[in-house]
């Protein structure tokens, strides 16, 4: 063994597998796909509270991903290795909107088409998947289900109170009463007929309405 053989090794060979030029290019279009994704996520946000830093995560995961798929379309035997450490990794994030679960989807997949060499596939498809998102996953329908928690001092009150809402409503379903000694408060679910919600107003203009809360509700419906 010479003095030359012991620096002729296989990573030394792996410096030149991926030029320059390669690198550059596809981190570049991995950063442009991942900031057109976080635009679209921060367009089409529609839950409480908005996270800054899971955007953040989303254009990172796409050049991550790029990064990872071009070493391993370089070498056969490090994307064999690469699966078996990779199949250890673990995350415990809770994922609370199921629309981030197609985000964080759509980075990986940008990133290993992108590295993958595919670049007109990875540009066309996330412009197709970023219109139809910001075309469907946020529209506001007047239809949605809403809450009205009303606090009546009296059963007239209430009488009152429910019949101002079915008036102005398109349904009006009572899902929850509790009553006390001078008070009841009722949980009202309501669709809209339109955008117009001055019927709150109304409804704490009557005599013995103590409060009327209009409350936007996310959750699943069926009927």
């Amino acid at each position: 063994m010479t003095f030359s053989d012991i620096f002729k090794s296989s990573f030394l060979e792996n410096v030149t597998s991926v030029t320059i030029l390669d690198m550059v290019l596809a981190l570049l279009l991995a950063f442009g796909v991942g900031m057109f994704i976080f635009f679209v996520y921060k367009k089409t946000y529609a839950g409480v509270m908005y996270s800054g830093s899971f955007g953040v995560t989303l254009v990172a995961l796409t050049m991550i991903t790029t990064l990872v798929i071009l070493a391993v379309t370089s070498n056969v035997v490090l994307s064999l290795g690469m699966v078996g450490a990779l199949s250890i990794v673990r995350f415990r994030t809770a994922i609370k909107e199921p629309m981030d679960i197609a985000f964080l989807f759509w980075s990986i997949a940008a990133g290993i088409v992108l590295a993958a060499g595919l670049i007109p596939l990875a540009v066309f498809g996330s412009v197709v998947i970023g219109v139809v998102l910001l075309v469907f996953a946020n529209r506001k329908d007047s239809s949605n289900p809403y809450i009205v928690v009303l606090s009546c001092a009296d059963h007239a009150s209430e009488q009152a109170a429910t019949a101002l809402l079915a008036q102005r409503t398109k349904k009006c379903t009572v899902r929850s009463k509790t009553a006390r000694k001078g008070s009841v408060e009722l949980n009202v679910e309501i669709r809209l007929a339109d955008d117009n919600t001055d019927f709150v107003n109304e409804l704490s203009d009557l005599p013995g309405v103590q409060s009327a809360v209009l409350v936007s509700y996310n959750g699943d419906y069926m009927g």
